[in-house]
């Protein structure tokens, strides 16, 4: 019996580089919520940001936040109940982060449990994370001025991925969990999607059994590899559709008949 859907964003439910859901979205949250099903966006975005996102469902739906660092039950922004934080060390999270600001064409995000910090960034990033990306975003001087415990640390790279993980993997790629997280993201943190449902899952009371997971990208394989059921979307990289048989071309429609299935 399904519980518990999590799903990925970017690439999932909308293309890269939209920045709305589509809006039959929302009825069917609020139609899985009444059969008795929680829906949870599982992304690297921050709180503010998916409450933002989901803005007509914000206090009916989990929030797995900051790829599985930080999860939120149902409620309000200032009332929804953490159910789990996992933090890095501190030590690694600023060295990385020193590396990552001697990175030529990158910008660096640093992210708290509801704020994200950037050092050193053009004026057009910035704006992007707090237009388009929504986010609560403090610009500090330098990684070490950051007073808050670090969940998670991502490079922004516009010239692709390739040679900012070619540079910080071999030190910090294993012990900090390096994983791209689409085609202008890499992220760095101890925790991931896969961590993420585990603790959804405790929290709520949900067998793993009963949950089905949609994602299209490396960072989400954790989340899948767990899930009771999990889709690939059609557009993900071949070497995934290898792994993940069940194969998905849009989420709306398979919780159409997920719904139909519940006699909801």
């Amino acid at each position: 019996m399904i519980k518990l859907i999590a799903s990925d964003i970017d690439g999932t439910l909308i293309p890269y580089g939209d920045s709305e859901l589509p809006e039959m979205l929302f009825p069917l949250i609020r139609r899985l919520r009444a059969a008795g099903v929680h829906f949870c966006p599982a992304s690297g975005r921050q709180f503010h940001s998916l409450r933002r996102l989901f803005a007509p469902v914000s206090e009916e739906i989990c929030c797995l936040c900051e790829n599985g660092a930080i999860l939120y039950g149902p409620g309000g922004e200032d009332t929804a109940p953490v159910l789990s934080k996992t933090v890095m060390p501190r030590k690694e999270a600023l060295a990385l982060s020193r590396a990552i600001l001697e990175l030529p064409g990158c910008q660096i995000l640093i992210s708290g449990a509801n704020t994200t910090y950037i050092c050193n960034g053009t004026p057009e990033y910035v704006q992007y994370m707090r237009g388009p990306k929504g986010n609560h975003v403090a610009e500090v001087s330098a990684p070490e001025a950051i007073g808050e415990d670090v969940i998670k640390v991502s490079v922004y790279c516009p010239q692709g991925t390739a040679e900012p993980m070619a540079i910080l993997g071999p030190r910090w790629g294993e012990s900090l969990h390096m994983a791209a997280a689409g085609p202008d993201w890499v992220d760095f943190g101890l925790a991931d999607k896969g961590v993420g449902l585990k603790g959804l899952c405790a929290g709520l009371g949900v067998s793993l059994a009963d949950t089905v997971a949609f994602g299209d990208n490396w960072n989400d394989t954790a989340m899948l590899d767990i899930a009771g059921t999990a889709y690939l979307m059609e557009g993900a990289d071949p070497v995934l559709k290898a792994r993940y048989p069940r194969r998905c071309s849009s989420v709306l429609t398979v919780l159409e008949d997920i719904l139909k299935e519940l006699g909801a």
